[in-house]
């Protein structure tokens, strides 16, 4: 039931959303419709059960996990979103709120259902869905090149999940003949893992990764993300960002689970590392390149969902500290997305050469912009440094020193690239008016756009000083799913 209304909640809520007229009501509707979802996700942390053979949704560890990091994100980016929508004059390159509020609780709740689903099946629809909910919103501004980014990420995340169905497919090939009629759940197929077939399960687990892996972005299958992320609305690219890529991420987690059963977990988390690495080493390539701040963001997203990959391929500890990576990744960076749009709303250009002096221009927003970046690339005491810290640690005690080159150097890499980027548009000359276009001055902050933000950079420090230990109780409950601690 509890499941039943954590979906239900937002559903209802972006349907009625498409039918009001005024757009304060809408407004009022998100941040109802949030402040609910979170109360739910709240109680969620007390009915925690592993799903049964037969369950379609489930409550366990490992949903709930990633449940609670979204609508943690959604309630604080419904804040900003409050802020951001009252302040957008409607013109003829902006869409309908309607349209952009009724899709965010829409993507909200297909969001939900992933992170509940114990069924591939279901899973599969789920994540087809999270692509369909959000696709109008990338659209929002009406541009040429948001509608090109829309088809991108149209076409790409279609041949994605396409594959994806082909694995779901095959698992259910694994399956033995006169077991043809179990559930396509998790822990019927965990149930049955010594029957499995090796081959067919192999070959799933390869397809998934490469379906999923494209949602998730990992290289070489990233090629959505940024143009997505680059041209959505600021409190979009802080939901894409943030949590749909977890939400690709936790399928993958559900088919490692089946693997892990059945004995293939080695064979996974090679998986799990070849497109880490792979994701990790190539953003930096792309990154330092950037002169686009939010591409550049785009592309830190790339590194991390690698890191945290990594994590898991490494199992154990390691699998410990890529969880953990998640969480802090997801709370800096849709810090960062949010407080870009500040950026962007002062200084009208995403490029970076036409940014700087953002001290003077948007106090707050500068301040949250150089501790965002503190936040995302580990420095202490923010708690990607104790995430990352567990991820080189891990790697050590296994002997995995190449892998350990690997990772520093696209990390030293980034951070440079980033620093060289970050301090320029905060410290800077403020650049001169276009012709035609008013000069830069000074900015009034309006609250709902610095305080969101403030927030969760605050979250990411409190992780690197203290991990509470409920949480700690789930991160360690996760990985006994995934094989468990050595």
């Amino acid at each position: 039931m509890l499941a039943g209304a954590l979906i239900a909640v937002p559903a209802l809520a972006g349907a009625l959303a498409f039918l009001l007229r005024d757009d304060r009501l809408r407004r009022w509707l998100l941040l109802v419709a949030a402040l609910v979802h979170a109360g739910l996700t709240v109680a969620a942390w007390f009915h925690r059960f592993p799903a049964a053979p037969g369950d379609w949704l489930t409550l366990d560890s490992t949903g709930v996990f990633f449940l609670s990091i979204t609508s943690l994100l959604f309630l604080l980016i419904a804040l900003h979103t409050a802020g951001y929508l009252g302040n957008e004059e409607p013109h003829a390159g902006t869409g309908s709120q309607s349209v952009f509020t009724g899709c965010l609780l829409l993507f909200l709740s297909v969001m939900t259902l992933v992170e509940l689903s114990a069924h591939f099946g279901l899973l599969w629809v789920a994540v087809e869905a999270t692509t369909l909910a959000s696709a109008p919103l990338l659209y929002h501004h009406r541009s040429p090149r948001s509608l090109e980014a829309v088809w991108k990420y149209l076409l790409i995340c279609s041949v994605g999940i396409a594959l994806a169905l082909l694995g779901t497919f095959f698992l259910m090939a694994a399956v033995p003949v006169a077991r043809q009629g179990i559930p396509l759940t998790v822990a019927s197929l965990a149930a049955e893992a010594p029957g499995l077939g090796r081959a067919w399960l192999k070959a799933a687990l390869v397809l998934l990764f490469v379906g999923y892996g494209t949602k998730a972005g990992f290289f070489p299958l990233h090629t959505w993300l940024p143009d997505a992320h680059s041209e959505a609305p600021s409190p979009v690219s802080a939901l894409l960002s943030g949590s749909l890529l977890n939400c690709a991420l936790l399928a993958l987690l559900r088919a490692q689970q089946v693997a892990v059963a059945a004995g293939l977990g080695p064979f996974g988390r090679s998986l799990f590392l070849l497109f880490g690495a792979l994701s990790v080493g190539m953003a930096a390539v792309f990154l330092v390149k950037q002169s686009d701040y939010k591409r550049l963001l785009a592309y830190s997203s790339v590194e991390n969902i690698g890191l945290v990959s990594l994590g898991l391929g490494l199992g154990g500890f390691g699998a410990y500290g890529g969880l953990l990576h998640a969480l802090n990744h997801s709370l800096a960076k849709s810090s960062l997305f949010m407080t870009s749009g500040n950026f962007l709303a002062a200084f009208h250009s995403k490029r970076v050469e036409r940014v700087g002096g953002a001290r003077g221009i948007i106090p707050l927003s500068a301040g949250l912009w150089l501790a965002g970046f503190l936040a995302l690339t580990g420095t202490p005491p923010f708690g990607a440094f104790l995430s990352k810290f567990i991820l080189l640690r891990s790697a050590a005690s296994q002997g995995r020193y190449g892998l350990l080159v690997i990772v520093l150097l696209p990390v030293v890499t980034i951070f440079a690239g980033m620093s060289a980027v970050i301090l320029r548009m905060v410290w800077g000359t403020v650049p001169p008016p276009l012709p035609g276009m008013p000069g830069i001055r000074r900015t009034d902050e309006s609250r709902w756009m610095w305080l969101p933000p403030l927030v969760l950079l605050l979250v990411a420090l409190g992780l690197g000083i203290w991990v509470p230990a409920g949480l700690d109780r789930v991160l360690r409950e996760i990985v006994a799913t995934l094989g468990g601690m050595p």
